[in-house]
């Protein structure tokens, strides 16, 4: 693992939908730590529960049993308010159709997390100019996303999930709606962003290309982890990355 202390550990973690004979048991025992800065896949057939644990672990869905411990705080025993709060200051989240608001401008989208915090409106702008520049954006400001290639949307997304400078982003299929060169470009961009700015990545993918880039892969099998594999990361960010815009 990359880095020297795990600031994430998951124990026990289930998620149960429904109750009774209608129960479906989507996250079953899942235990695993994860190291700051490191970048985690997660993989398995659909319907496996990837997208359930990513929930739990990220705190979107209430976890059924067990604890996530971020920092050595468990969102799961916060009251709604508090877990929102926690999201918001520790965690940032890429979602494979990128989840913009359509009547907003790509600075608008990126801005929008910091003003529900509170942050007062020009160091809002300021730190989502800052994250549009680390994606190569800060020139398309002033487009909306249906001015935007799909590429460029996924990367406003992912300039949205660091503008407040996460402990941690959670991906559930970032690459999924896009071709093979725009996945390479997008990833190479996470990859750049872990090594220099240290975030810690939790990537759900199909895609095997997508799990080259993580220290470990994480194999999901009707709601268990199954096994576990660790591998050589790609090095650097290719020229293709560099120059594609997306």
């Amino acid at each position: 693992m990359n880095g020297t202390a795990a600031h994430m550990k998951v124990s026990d973690l289930w998620k149960v939908y429904g109750t009774g004979i209608h129960a479906v048991e989507a996250v079953r025992g899942v235990s695993f730590e994860l190291a700051r800065g490191e970048i985690v896949a997660i993989m398995g057939p659909s319907g496996c529960g990837k997208t359930s644990l990513l929930n739990c672990l990220s705190g979107i869905d209430s976890a059924t049993k067990g604890s996530v411990l971020l920092e050595g705080m468990d969102p799961h025993r916060m009251k709604e308010r508090e877990r929102d709060a926690f999201r918001a200051e520790y965690t940032g989240f890429i979602f494979q159709f990128y989840n913009l608001v359509p009547m907003l401008s790509a600075a608008e989208n990126v801005e929008l997390p910091l003003l529900c915090r509170g942050v007062r409106p020009e160091i809002a702008r300021a730190r989502a100019l800052d994250a549009l520049t680390q994606v190569g954006l800060r020139e398309r400001e002033r487009h909306r996303p249906a001015e935007l290639s799909s590429g460029q949307q996924q990367r406003v997304a992912l300039a949205r999930a660091i503008v407040n400078k996460p402990k941690v982003v959670f991906a559930d299929e970032p690459t999924g709606a896009l071709d093979s060169k725009t996945t390479e470009m997008v990833m190479d961009l996470i990859d750049h962003l872990n090594r220099t700015e240290g975030i810690t990545f939790v990537i759900v993918t199909h895609n095997p290309d997508v799990a080259g880039y993580a220290h470990r892969t994480l194999f999901m099998d009707s709601g268990h982890l199954i096994s576990e594999r660790h591998s050589m990361r790609k090095g650097g960010i290719s020229d293709r990355g560099r120059n594609s815009d997306g």
